[in-house]
């Protein structure tokens, strides 16, 4: 029959000591401010259509969850053991928008399993700099990104003039896809600048037999 004492001299009371408050403090708080600035430079470095604040927070979130996982893993074999089994049974079903989405998830899992391990140097220096090379690369503007030009034309014998035009005043014009109604062509038309100057717009909105004409940036998949 156990006893009371038995009760206090259970394993799982012995595990409450296996890890310092000191060093899960250390090891929380560090992770936290990690994550803010894994936050930080996903917020400043976002280039997708909708910005997700709620993204950002799962960031610091994730930092901190998987530095709490492995803290628990390292001090318990037979505990790791048993949460490679708990966590294989998860299932994510939430769709990744934007690639760069997934490096900063990567980006916050590693840091916390970097930190719960105890090599601190590491995940800070590490982490400063993928955020400096991150900022300077997500923030490079190149005048060479793909822009879409929709053109609506009155038939098709203007429709060769405009694109004539679009050849002529940008590096690069492919033709992605075209509409005919009666009376008039519509165009999509992927366009590579010369500059950041898109003067060339209002004139090509000028020309005899142009409806309209809309320049949008294009942040899609391009090949070629």
């Amino acid at each position: 029959m156990m006893s009371f004492s038995d009760i206090f001299k259970s394993s799982f009371l012995e595990n409450v000591t296996s890890i310092s408050l000191l060093d899960m403090a250390l090891a929380l708080v560090l992770a936290f401010g990690v994550g803010l600035f894994i936050f930080f430079i996903y917020k400043k470095t976002y280039a997708g259509v909708m910005y997700s604040s709620s993204f950002g927070v799962t960031l610091i979130a994730l930092t901190m969850i998987t530095t709490l996982v492995i803290l628990a893993v390292t001090s318990n074999i037979v505990l790791s053991l048993g949460m490679v089994g708990a966590l294989s049974i998860v299932r994510f079903r939430t769709a990744i928008k934007e690639p760069m989405d997934i490096a900063f998830l990567f980006w916050a899992i590693a840091v916390g399993i970097v930190l719960a391990a105890g090599l601190i140097p590491l995940a800070v220096i590490s982490s400063v700099i993928i955020g400096v090379i991150l900022l300077v690369f997500a923030n490079r503007k190149d005048s060479s990104n793909p822009y879409i030009v929709v053109l609506s034309c009155a038939g098709s014998e203007y429709e060769k003039a405009a694109t004539d035009y679009l050849a002529q005043n940008t590096k690069k014009c492919t033709v992605k896809s075209k509409t005919v109604r009666k009376g008039s062509v519509e165009l999509n038309i992927e366009v590579r600048l010369a500059d950041d100057n898109t003067d060339f717009l209002n004139a090509l909105a000028d020309l005899p037999g142009v409806n309209n004409a809309v320049l949008v940036s294009y942040n899609g998949d391009y090949m070629g």
